[in-house]
């Protein structure tokens, strides 16, 4: 009997040994997050969260528990006053999603494209278990960890947005550290099958029937118009569209010259225009109304509006939504049983979870959605 209970005593003193101590504690793993920082974490065990930097209350989103938040950023909060406010026209699907049981929470910090740095006594105010940042340098991401004594997450997406290998990656860290696997590996899938399908109708298309294309008013920190553009957008090169500015060397969205636009103007047969310019586009075509004269695509009526792209970083399930319109409205043959409010529901549904197409297309700077501008009326 003494020798079974000593046994006893010694098994359940390892036991208990193994439950509190060890290099990995019972319950916790060690990921490595997207700027290289390890970080050891309980995937499943958080109750409050905090989403810092431009994307990350999106990206948590896609993935996360919204009813774990413990404070957002007050350019989300839209019951604040004072807050920036520079994006509350612009379609953000995450906001129509969740904005109501965003305006129930704490400050975190301003948030927004001015506010670069993350407001360590305000995320403290907020009692995170766990916070999730798109600030991307792991020096002051890891003072800032030390600072708070909780994890801190770091994500980064990516210059192809939702195309990218980083969101992807990003996803299924998200997934992986919220216990939120299947849900994380059901979005990646979702994407990877949308674009799948995208280039298989796109190969059907003979080299000799792509017309040139022309994208404009990319968002760039706010700055966009006629002239801003991108060389390799990443949802032209997805639709397999034959870009009128290939070969210019543009890095990333940034602005072509005046006079380069007037010569390229001839040979743009299609002109796409994101949304998110079209405030800034209006009162330039009102002050020069030749401005456009020598665009092939704007005289001959072939000029469409996507969505817009950027507003407070990239709007992922947009960037999705904008490669199908592209593919559509350069290729229509071939797309023509796409119908953008279904599409734009079925997306969606995918990311957050609910139909937005209605309110996506009722945002005042979405004009009432994907279209053929009336290059006639449209900026009167």
């Amino acid at each position: 009997m003494k020798r079974t209970f000593a046994f006893l005593l010694a098994v359940w003193m390892v036991l208990s040994l193994c439950a509190c101590a060890g290099p990995e504690e019972a319950g916790s793993v060690t990921v490595t997050d997207m700027v290289g920082r390890t970080v050891k974490v309980e995937p499943g065990s958080y109750k409050k969260v905090v989403c810092i930097g431009a994307g990350a209350l999106r990206m948590y989103s896609y993935v996360g528990d919204i009813s774990k938040l413990s404070g957002v950023e007050d350019i989300d909060n839209l019951s604040l006053s004072e807050r920036p406010q520079m994006f509350d026209s612009v379609a953000r699907p995450y906001m129509l999603a969740y904005s109501d049981a965003f305006k129930n929470l704490p400050s975190c910090g301003v948030g927004g494209p001015m506010a670069q740095a993350a407001e360590a006594e305000k995320i403290l105010a907020c009692d995170p278990d766990i916070v999730i940042s798109q600030f991307e340098d792991a020096a002051k991401t890891d003072a800032l960890q030390k600072q708070l004594g909780v994890p801190v997450i770091t994500l980064v997406t990516g210059s192809n947005g939702v195309f990218d290998e980083k969101f992807a990656q990003s996803v299924t860290l998200l997934g992986k550290v919220f216990g939120r696997e299947e849900k994380a590996a059901a979005l990646v899938s979702f994407v990877e099958k949308e674009k799948a399908a995208i280039e298989a109708r796109v190969k059907l298309v003979p080299e000799g029937e792509k017309p040139k294309v022309y994208i404009c008013g990319l968002g760039n920190w706010g700055t966009t118009n006629h002239l801003m553009t991108a060389e390799n957008y990443i949802c032209l090169k997805i639709a397999g569209v034959d870009n009128v500015v290939s070969g210019l060397g543009l890095e990333g969205i940034g602005p072509i010259e005046k006079e380069k636009f007037v010569d390229l103007g001839k040979d743009m047969d299609i002109m796409i225009m994101d949304a998110a310019a079209v405030k800034n586009i209006q009162p330039l075509y009102r002050e020069d109304p030749e401005m456009f004269d020598t665009c092939k695509a704007w005289q001959s009526g072939e000029v469409y509006l996507e969505m817009a792209y950027n507003a407070y970083y990239t709007n992922f399930e947009i960037a999705l939504l904008n490669t199908w319109f592209i593919a559509k409205t350069v290729y229509p043959e071939y797309f023509q049983d796409v119908n953008m409010t279904l599409k734009t529901n079925e997306i969606t549904q995918a990311f957050l979870g609910a139909d937005l197409a209605k309110q996506i297309f009722d945002c005042p700077s979405s004009f009432g959605g994907y279209q053929k501008i009336d290059t006639k009326t449209f900026f009167e």
